[in-house]
């Protein structure tokens, strides 16, 4: 057969295009993905033999797409509603003497050229193929000559369109076929479905919307604070260079230190009874962000750590620094060695190392237990028996070691103590009882 493949298109303007993905992403960034879209599209396209059309909405600059498509054939989209502009490009396209055309939209940029392949091999047995979306749509369309009935819809902005028209087609007894099924990608939960399957395939990884959706993952920086009034000044001063980068919360456990004098406007503060656990959900209840960062307000980040968690969020669904402490001493030194090794080995990571998170995982999680003691002990635990893999980024977040004591026997005292406070939470014995043999050092 001689084939003709349209790609259906708008062109991709900011304000104008993927705009129900608004306000999460920009206009900007909204037309950013839409043209990696197309580029994922177009590149499968090239694989098949098959002539390529572009078939666009006129609004806007046509140069856009010319410097995605180069020399292809460029046909203006015609007629009032959706359904009228796709059977006048297939008409239009069909009658230049084609056998078979089909005509893909641009919301699906997982399409491969053996979708495409297997779409003209079913129009060899069949009068009209259809590739499905998993809302109750479909991406595909093709045929070896114009059906009006399979454009006949009112509206297409609902779950059952292609039901309906399948109907439509069987009562003038046309055959129908089909290709894969894949998703749609309309909403910002569409594009958070999107990433867990870029972490399993390599291939989306390396293509144009994998490497861009990886760039622009939303992070929300959660802080839980109380009675921090030494160590919120220098908290802030980092915050400020995340500003406008991703979304800040501090939530206050009731400080009463003077505190939250020294928050500056610009951050927002919640309000929570005292208590990590308590503070930590609220503020995930709160956010907005696609990955959950959950900071400690004595900890120091490394230059741009916000890179940092999206490259390690590539290929993981929850991950944590490495730690470090600026003391000298022999056992701070053994510590950061054994808390580092612990992720890598035990699967467990703890606060202080600056836990990072899929949004959708914490919550299926179930969040932090709302303990006094151990929340971050037993979410890792949690995420353990979910065979969730922990990564771990490539700098170090350096951490107080206002807990430690001064001198040497102190220290080793304290970090036994630590070791048997975990070997009992892990025997049965109740937070609370845990909680009063750990004196907050606040």
């Amino acid at each position: 057969m001689k084939k003709a493949l349209i790609i259906f298109t708008r062109i991709p303007e900011p304000g104008k295009t993927k705009t129900r993905m608004m306000p999460r992403l920009t206009p900007a960034q909204c037309a950013k993905l839409h043209t990696c879209f197309l580029k994922d599209i177009f590149r499968e396209c090239k694989k098949i033999s098959a002539d390529i059309f572009v078939s666009y909405s006129p609004e806007g600059n046509l140069l856009r797409l010319k410097q995605i498509f180069g020399r292809q054939r460029y046909i203006p989209q015609d007629g009032e509603s959706l359904g009228e502009r796709m059977y006048h490009a297939i008409s239009l396209v069909l009658g230049n003497g084609y056998d078979a055309c089909l005509l893909i939209g641009t919301d699906v940029p997982e399409i491969s050229c053996g979708c495409l392949k297997k779409a003209f091999e079913v129009l060899e047995n069949k009068d009209v193929v259809f590739g499905k979306t998993t809302d109750g749509g479909y991406y595909l369309v093709g045929m070896k000559k114009p059906y009006r009935a399979a454009f006949a819809l009112d509206s297409y902005g609902h779950g059952k369109v292609l039901k309906e028209t399948i109907q439509d087609l069987q009562r003038e007894k046309i055959t129908v076929g089909y290709t894969e099924t894949l998703a749609d990608m309309d909403t910002v939960s569409d594009l958070q479905g999107y990433r867990e399957r870029m972490r399993k395939d390599p291939k989306k990884k390396r293509s144009s919307t994998g490497k861009y959706l990886a760039k622009i993952s939303w992070i929300s920086v959660i802080v839980p604070v109380y009675n921090e009034a030494g160590t919120i000044d220098s908290m802030v001063r980092q915050l400020e260079t995340l500003r406008g980068k991703c979304e800040i919360l501090l939530v206050d456990g009731g400080s009463t230190d003077g505190t939250l004098e020294r928050i500056p406007a610009w951050i927002e503060v919640l309000k929570s009874p005292k208590g990590r656990a308590f503070q930590m959900n609220l503020g995930a209840e709160k956010s907005t962000g696609d990955i959950l960062f959950f900071l400690h307000c004595d900890s120091e980040l490394p230059p741009h750590p916000l890179a940092r968690i999206r490259k390690v969020m590539r290929d993981h669904r929850a991950g944590c620094f490495g730690i470090a402490f600026h003391s000298c001493h022999f056992f701070m030194f053994t510590c950061r060695i054994i808390s580092n090794h612990r992720v890598k080995d035990r699967k467990v990571m703890f606060g202080d190392q600056g836990i990072f998170i899929d949004r959708e995982l914490f919550f299926e999680a179930g969040g932090f237990p709302e303990i006094p003691i151990m929340e971050d002990y037993q979410f890792s635990l949690t995420l353990k028996k979910m065979h969730v893999k922990l990564g771990m980024a490539d700098r170090r977040i350096y951490t107080s070691d206002r807990r430690f004591p001064k001198g040497t026997v102190p220290k080793l005292r304290l970090m036994w103590k630590m070791n048997r406070l975990r070997k009992m939470y892990r025997d049965g014995v109740p937070a609370e009882r845990l909680a009063e043999m750990y004196r907050d050092v606040r």
